[in-house]
């Protein structure tokens, strides 16, 4: 038995006893050429939490303001005061958008902002209680510890008061952005503001004991290594091991500029010396993360940043939830260059679930079920391993 073989051996092993899996474990993951065996492991697990169960909402984002005092390196959504494609909304504004979606039955409305330099703290919470007056059925997940760290320095407050009269005004949960890469090796040459791993965990450690069930993500393929992957995932796994307050786990790939503003600028200053990931980095990247993060119940793959075929693979390899309909995703563009739409309707999601050989569960943002449809025609259609990966 070689070297190879015995790792696969002893990770086979771990996994089947429950054992929890190291840092070292994590990095020699990524080196497995044996991506069909990675998968399969990744899918065991997968399996063994949720069975065949593929869980979705009905979500719609909007982005109250892409004006943003920090310049963030990769970042192609933020603009400065002045600039041509600069918007910031009136509370009327994002209240009439608001009534527009009522006919989609959306049971999630997702809010993430720029950091605007002269917008007071009082528009957050009076927007968020504007909307959900106007939708008293959907759930308001909203800002990234980022923006909360903002709305401490603007406002004089601290983040427990914030997180207190946000809930008060209708938030239902934190998004999981900001996170990017903790690792400060590589956090300090792609982020622009003063949230990091200290005060990120700080925030979500505060909403999860306000009863907050909130999401996790990383953002990958960029100018990070594998190493640092596995250490932003032991960093959350040991924080959810503390609160339990993680929902769901998401790994975002870094995107390219295929196009960009109305004024032609590229505002992604690492563009040159990266590239994306491919199909099958990003496969094994969700893979790595379900066998990592043992007490994270959800791995999300959001469809918009990796594609319709890397989505469906990735229910394979450990992902079981494939976020929403999302319509309009201002934050990273809608990877047009390979065939992404706009928007997933409802039975589009289902359709992409079902020809991946699984059973849609329709959820809301504490993935509590809202409705669970039928399956495949039949159990044959399910895929017993990863399909065939190009890229």
């Amino acid at each position: 038995m070689d070297d190879a073989q015995r790792f696969k051996k002893q990770i086979e092993e771990k996994v089947a006893a429950g054992e929890r899996l190291t840092y070292d474990d994590g990095v020699k993951l990524y080196e497995t050429d044996d991506l069909a065996w990675l998968g399969r492991l990744a899918h065991q697990v997968r399996t063994d939490k949720n069975g065949d169960r593929t869980f979705f909402n009905v979500n719609r984002h909007l982005n109250l303001t892409n004006v943003c005092s920090a310049s963030c390196a990769y970042c192609s959504f933020q603009r400065k005061p002045g600039e041509k494609d600069a918007y910031t909304m009136r509370i009327e504004q994002a209240v009439e958008l608001a009534e527009q979606i009522k006919s989609d039955a959306p049971t999630e409305l997702h809010i993430v902002n720029g950091l605007h330099p002269t917008l007071p703290w009082r528009y957050y919470p009076r927007v968020l209680k504007e909307l959900k007056q106007t939708l008293p059925e959907v759930n308001l997940k909203a800002f990234t510890a980022t923006e909360i760290q903002w709305f401490e320095k603007i406002s004089g407050l601290s983040a427990d008061e914030i997180l207190d009269e946000l809930i008060e005004s209708g938030l239902e949960s934190l998004t999981g952005g900001g996170a990017e890469i903790f690792d400060w090796e590589v956090r300090q040459h792609i982020v622009d503001h003063d949230c990091h791993w200290e005060d990120w965990s700080r925030i979500h450690r505060l909403a999860h004991q306000k009863g907050l069930r909130t999401p996790a993500t990383m953002l990958y393929g960029h100018i990070e290594e594998r190493r640092h992957r596995v250490d932003h995932v032991m960093r959350l796994r040991e924080l959810q091991d503390e609160t339990g307050g993680f929902a769901v786990f998401i790994p975002l790939r870094y995107q390219h500029d295929f196009h960009d503003s109305q004024d032609g600028k590229v505002r992604n200053r690492i563009q040159e010396r990266t590239t994306m990931a491919s199909s099958t980095e990003s496969l094994k990247t969700f893979a790595v993360s379900r066998l990592m993060l043992d007490n994270f119940d959800h791995v999300k793959c959001f469809w918009v940043m990796h594609g319709l075929d890397v989505a469906s693979l990735s229910l394979n390899f450990g992902a079981d939830d494939l976020d929403g309909s999302v319509v309009e995703y201002k934050i990273t563009h809608d990877a047009d260059n390979y065939g992404t739409p706009d928007k997933m309707g409802r039975d589009n999601l289902l359709d992409l679930i079902r020809d991946a050989g699984f059973r849609p569960v329709e959820r809301n943002t504490r993935y509590e079920t809202i409705r669970e449809y039928e399956g495949p025609v039949s159990q044959a259609e399910r895929r017993a391993e990863p399909g065939t990966v190009f890229g």
